[in-house]
């Protein structure tokens, strides 16, 4: 690896491979050093953490860290009808996140809940003629030559397959 002075910029730069860390934007450097590392081992290890039963029905949303005006805060969701059960878990989840991480990382745990609702489609409105959006339904119906507009619906229904 060869370093090389850079005199219009007045820094200098590594020719060669770089690390990961340093073909990151400042911004996203930032959060990641704020928050990143506690919230990615947090989403990594939240089976070990909450156990199986738990894991089933929550997940971690967002993680304040501490500074002068609050404490530090892990937002969980929670799925409606289970606050009950995390609630009473609550002391359990932040002792094994702090012995998790060696020290003191959550003091408080918040918690959302939310519906969860899964949406059952019949196979009648999935099956229409007309797979292509209108945008371009109407661009294929523009097409003179037949033998290119059917292939282009033949496309378009691969594609809505997918």
């Amino acid at each position: 690896m060869q370093f090389k002075n850079n005199t219009k910029r007045g820094n200098v730069t590594i020719q060669g491979l770089r690390s990961f860390k340093d073909t990151l934007p400042k911004n996203i450097k930032k959060i990641i050093n704020k928050k990143g590392h506690i919230y990615s081992e947090t989403l990594g290890n939240w089976r070990y953490i909450v156990g199986d039963d738990l894991f089933k029905v929550c997940y971690p949303k967002t993680f304040k860290n501490s500074n002068k005006f609050g404490v530090s805060t892990l937002m969980v969701m929670v799925k409606r009808g289970h606050e009950v059960d995390m609630e009473y878990s609550k002391k359990d989840i932040l002792d094994k996140m702090n012995s998790f991480f060696g020290y003191s990382v959550v003091e408080k745990l918040k918690f959302i809940s939310f519906d969860d609702e899964q949406k059952i489609f019949s196979k009648k409105d999935l099956r229409q003629e007309n797979v292509a959006i209108n945008k371009y339904q109407n661009k294929i119906n523009d097409v003179k030559n037949d033998k290119i507009k059917k292939s282009l619906i033949e496309l378009t229904k691969v594609f809505k397959e997918k």
